[in-house]
């Protein structure tokens, strides 16, 4: 690993008492604005080529084979890399990878702009898919490093949120490029990557690695709230010297509780792009115009910010009662998805939709912090990339590939059959969860 990504020591100088809860305060909120910005940062360069790919074929003469095999590409190498990134990023200086990530992104996003070959792309596009791996499980660990479990529902759907944001964010920073550069495509992916280096280097200036670097006590001492795994096992260790595939093995592969929380975020992750990724081709069966059905993707997905902020923040009034809430949260999902499926009524469909997003989100947003709760902080960035393997190489590729050759062969019956089927395993697995969740509080209670 490069020198300047290994973990810093920890401070020698600690922080004086009475200066404790204010610094405390203070580097909790530069860990939160540095997380969500930075990674509304990797997610306008993530999104520039998918939101250009009519200019791309236009310009470049690309089929809409050859866009869909470059994103596909991009799909793969992401959920794939997030492994590996993620058990990186929990053996290092995690603000600086952070930071690191996104300003490779920036540079290899900047070279698309210079070539119009379809190999050189595609090779470019893999590359930043891995780079685009280490902004994720560097977000989710700094954010449980820093944030008590009371808190950290909330804090997480404000930094799950950042993706929405940056979907708008790559929008505006396209039009403004556009605008600027008369439809130059070449400036389009230049202004991106300026204004994400931007990002990247204002967010680096109020981030911080570690409370312990800062002269701080870890965030279980500070708020005395005792966090256990389904062993019994404390999460409190930051740093562990063990090697990696100890950790896999031990903490990871091991634990009962990832399994389940992986399996059940792969499950609703195929329900999400399961509707999502269809809307635009199924709902112009329903008699909707094709114009309309691109809107409500959108829709779709900013419905879903202040709801999933909002059962962020029951889970915490819950006492961190995530996969409870998740369970309510499906079971609703369910009612929906029978909804969306067999009404036929417009305002019916938009309305199920605005909540559906709400119901869908928020179960994924909790699930991520689920997976990073059952697990020591030092293994918090690989439980992110074990999970997003799930998501990615197999829910994310069964809602797409999958379902689009069985509507092919057997029309959109079979698409909702596959998304009734997915939902049913999850919820089979969040009951699961919430007697599992159960006996863990009740552990941290007799602590």
């Amino acid at each position: 690993m490069f020198k300047f990504l290994k973990p810093s020591p920890d401070a020698a100088e600690k922080v004086a008492p009475d200066r404790l809860k204010s610094v405390y305060q203070r580097k909790q909120l530069g860990v939160l604005l540095a997380t969500c910005f930075t990674y509304i940062g990797y997610y306008i360069i993530r999104l520039v080529f998918t939101t250009e790919q009519k200019s791309i074929m236009q310009q470049y003469g690309f089929s809409l084979g050859q866009v869909g095999l470059i994103l596909s590409t991009f799909g793969i190498g992401y959920g794939i890399a997030k492994l590996f990134m993620g058990a990186l990023s929990d053996k290092s200086n995690t603000k600086v990878f952070l930071a690191f990530g996104l300003y490779v992104s920036c540079i290899l996003n900047a070279l698309l702009a210079f070539s119009r070959n379809f190999y050189v792309i595609m090779f470019l596009m893999l590359f930043i898919a891995i780079t685009q791996a280490m902004g994720a499980p560097a977000c989710q660990r700094q954010i449980s490093i820093w944030f008590s479990k009371s808190h950290r529902g909330v804090i997480y759907s404000i930094w799950s949120s950042a993706h929405n944001a940056g979907a708008f964010f790559c929008v505006a920073t396209i039009q403004l490029a556009s605008y600027l550069f008369t439809n130059s495509l070449p400036a389009v992916f230049l202004t991106a990557s300026v204004v994400s280096a931007i990002i990247a280097t204002l967010m680096l200036m109020i981030n911080s690695e570690r409370p312990e670097t800062e002269g701080l006590p870890n965030i279980t001492e500070y708020s005395g709230q005792v966090e256990l795994t389904e062993s019994g096992k404390s999460t409190a260790q930051s740093v562990s010297d063990s090697s990696l595939l100890n950790t896999f093995v031990h903490d990871i592969l091991m634990n009962r509780v990832v399994w389940a929380v992986t399996l059940t975020s792969m499950s609703i992750y195929l329900v999400r792009y399961g509707i999502m990724s269809w809307i635009p081709s199924y709902l112009p069966t329903k008699g909707f115009s094709d114009g309309f059905a691109k809107w409500l993707v959108g829709i779709f997905e900013f419905s879903a910010v202040p709801g999933v902020i909002i059962m962020g923040l029951i889970s915490d009034v819950l006492k961190g009662r995530r996969a409870l809430v998740c369970f309510f949260c499906t079971l609703g999902m369910a009612a929906c998805l029978v909804t969306y499926f067999a009404i036929v009524n417009h305002a019916v469909i938009v309305a199920t939709l605005l909540i559906l997003g709400t119901l869908i989100y928020a179960p994924l947003t909790l699930v991520g912090l689920m997976v990073n709760e059952a697990v020591p902080k030092y293994a918090v960035g690989l439980s992110t990339g074990f999970m997003g393997f799930f998501q990615y190489v197999f829910g994310e590729t069964a809602a797409t590939a999958l379902i689009g050759q069985l509507v092919d062969k057997y029309g959109w019956g079979a698409s909702a059959t596959t998304i009734y089927t997915a939902t049913a395993f999850a919820i089979l697995l969040l009951i699961y969860l919430v007697f599992k969740e159960r006996k863990i509080m009740k552990m941290e209670e007799e602590k």
